[in-house]
């Protein structure tokens, strides 16, 4: 028997004129979390076919378009019998899960099963590059065109802002999928109220799964945050097909865990120089002994933010965190005060208006230069001085506020344009 190895990279050329060899076996090297099975069926190669090294190097090219591999080689046995061919390979693990937006005909169970069937190295995620994507999009078009189901599925990568690649989103288009009603099972009967009356501006709205998660952490979670339920969470909302006509209505399930409710235990300032604990405390609307209300700490540290700005202080920030009690269900929070540096003011700058008219306005400005910059001053100067000293014709102001981070100034302009 002689042996022959080829590690020739994907997108050879095939060289000589082939020869074939009746293929008696394939194996595959290196798959750990995929099945040799399907991994062999994607190639293309088949036992009993006749193939040679342009076959063998077409299977790694369809492995490696898929995304899900790199380092492809193969190497083969010959006889007089056949050839016996091992694919080496290694498998990428950067994958991502995918969503299925407004499937509504199909649990996720279902549809995945039914993917897999017709994508055999589907598992669930997808790589981040490669055409799997798209062989998942086709598989999905044809099991909507077998349940007579109109529309086009399409799919859109996933990030953050300026993050990479997080998932892929794939929804159907031209079908009309509506909101008709909703419940929330978890939830008890004192948070209805509060949720339903949230709740009510989705009715009638689009239902997009993506969107759906959005109204749970933006709008249907802060009723539990607010109410000193501190871990409470949402499972993926459940849509339940209603009618299905012109316009297709679902029921939309909002599943939440409402977990323990805390109460407050107290607080205490760290980092703060600038303002004595007390008057930071001052600006707190927690009481001790009641429900620790997330949503108004969380306003009441902006309020904190607001006050360090008018002392120039303007990047200082207050950061809780909470140290819990689950025995007790109690809350005591620490606040973290990073004050930053101090920003002084800098130029003022006006125009548009009569000269003699915008010099009265300098005058009177009262945050002169090397002052410690005040983010509130602006609106109080209007508020009171200008009414006094503007123009008697109505213009409309532009303010303009420029940060130098190197001086650590702040320069204000003040543009004129007549109404």
């Amino acid at each position: 028997m002689c042996i022959l190895t080829c590690t020739a990279a994907v997108g050879q050329g095939a060289g000589k004129a082939q020869i074939s060899y009746k293929v008696l076996s394939i194996r595959v090297k290196g798959a750990t979390r995929l099945k040799e099975e399907p991994v062999i069926a994607a190639s293309g190669l088949k036992i009993g076919q006749f193939a040679g090294e342009s076959d063998f190097k077409d299977a790694l090219q369809k492995l490696g378009d898929t995304g899900l591999f790199t380092d492809l080689t193969y190497s083969y046995q010959y006889s007089s019998a056949g050839c016996k061919v091992e694919l080496q390979l290694a498998e990428n693990d950067k994958l991502v899960p995918i969503v299925f937006d407004n499937f509504v005909w199909f649990s996720d169970d279902e549809l995945l099963g039914l993917l897999r069937a017709r994508v055999r190295l589907f598992d669930g995620r997808l790589p981040l590059g490669g055409n799997l994507s798209d062989q998942v999009e086709d598989a999905l078009n044809g099991i909507l065109e077998e349940r007579k189901i109109e529309g086009k599925a399409d799919y859109l990568r996933s990030a953050a802002m300026d993050g990479p690649i997080d998932g892929y989103i794939y929804k159907i288009n031209l079908r009309a999928i509506l909101v008709r009603n909703m419940d929330f099972p978890g939830a008890a009967a004192s948070e209805i109220p509060a949720l339903q009356a949230v709740a009510k501006q989705l009715a009638g709205q689009e239902y997009l799964r993506t969107k759906m998660k959005v109204q749970e952490r933006l709008n249907f979670l802060p009723v539990y945050l607010a109410r000193g339920y501190l871990k409470a969470s949402f499972s993926d909302a459940q849509a339940k097909l209603g009618e299905d006509g012109a316009e297709t209505l679902v029921d939309v399930s909002f599943p939440v865990a409402p977990g323990r409710q805390y109460r407050l235990t107290g607080m205490a300032w760290q980092g703060n120089r600038i303002f004595p604990d007390g008057q930071l405390q001052e600006l707190i609307h927690l009481k001790t002994g009641e429900p620790a209300n997330a949503v108004q700490l969380g306003d009441d540290m902006d309020e904190v933010h607001t006050l360090y700005g008018t002392k120039g202080y303007l990047f200082a920030h207050a950061d809780p965190s909470g140290e819990m009690d689950d025995t007790q269900s109690t809350v005591h929070y620490q606040i973290s005060v990073t004050e930053g540096d101090l920003y002084r003011m800098g130029e003022l700058q006006v125009d548009g208006l009569p000269p003699e008219v915008a010099q009265k306005i300098v005058a009177q400005w009262q945050l002169k230069k090397g002052d410690p910059y005040d983010n509130g001053y602006l609106q109080r100067f209007f508020k009171v001085m200008y009414p006094t000293l503007g123009p008697r014709v109505g213009y409309s102001v532009f303010s303009k506020q420029a940060i130098n981070q190197q001086d650590k100034t702040v320069s204000m302009s003040l543009h004129f344009v007549p109404k």
